[in-house]
């Protein structure tokens, strides 16, 4: 019960995670570099990242961008400034709420199927198997996901932003009285590549972030059908907030 023991535990398994997790990148990034490249399994992690993904990220996208413009329009309403709903809504869905939004969806869908996948495969020992077969398990599990994770992301996110921005022309042409070739030519005006660059490279990394968190919880699962459970819970909620934070940092370095 000594408060400095609990203290003491807590610093040191966040230390001991990071550790762990650090050893575990490094081995993850340095694989993807190192032949084989197993081109078959990349293609069939893009396919069930990137494709199967893309209902539930543009429906979130199209919804997102109505309702931002719904909202733009009630608060600048208030300051006669209803022609800045074009610019707000196509700045935000890019920089911001398509990447964010997109990583999110993804990251709960994704991360949890990877993390459920791999903590399957460590304990019915599968990956043992990989060992004596003389297969590199992180070679063979991990480099294909994270680089299909790495450029599917930056393709949906693309997607997103088309469809997010057409959510906001819609709704404000037809349920706000906007013309139509000003809203469009006041979205063209304001949008800029860095915007849609920046989101891109979030993207990115957010794809990395939640092939990392999903194969590390897995890889390191442990405890049969109850830790194959924990480790998809840990792999969504720590690829989210990971997500969330390098959000907030890549902001920073792009636009402070």
């Amino acid at each position: 019960m000594n408060p400095l023991a609990i203290v003491g535990r807590v610093v040191l398994g966040f230390l001991n995670t990071a550790g762990k997790l650090s050893i575990f990148t490094g081995q993850a990034v340095s694989s993807c570099f190192a032949p084989p490249v197993y081109l078959r399994l990349i293609g069939r992690q893009l396919l069930a990242i990137g494709y199967y993904s893309l209902p539930v990220v543009g429906l979130t996208a199209i919804f997102t961008g109505a309702v931002l413009a719904l909202q733009i329009y009630i608060g600048s309403s208030r300051f006669n400034a209803e022609s800045t709903v074009a610019f707000i809504v196509v700045i935000a869905i890019t920089r911001e709420l398509g990447p964010v939004l997109a990583g999110l969806m993804v990251g709960g869908r994704v991360g949890a199927a990877m993390a459920a996948e791999l903590g399957t495969m460590r304990v019915t020992e599968q990956i043992d198997a990989l060992v004596t077969l003389q297969t590199n398990p992180m070679k063979y599990l991990v480099a294909p996901r994270l680089i299909a994770a790495t450029i599917a992301m930056p393709l949906l996110v693309a997607i997103a932003d088309i469809i997010g921005v057409m959510g906001g022309y819609l709704v404000s042409v037809n349920k706000l009285d906007f013309n139509a070739a000003t809203y469009l030519k006041n979205t063209f005006d304001v949008l800029e590549a860095d915007d849609v660059v920046s989101g891109l490279i979030k993207a990115a990394v957010f794809g990395f972030i939640i092939a990392l968190m999903g194969c590390y919880h897995g890889f390191n699962s442990s405890g049969g059908a109850q830790g194959v459970g924990r480790a998809t819970t840990n792999a969504v909620v720590s690829g989210l907030i990971l997500i969330l934070v390098a959000n907030y940092i890549m902001t920073d370095l792009f636009f402070a």
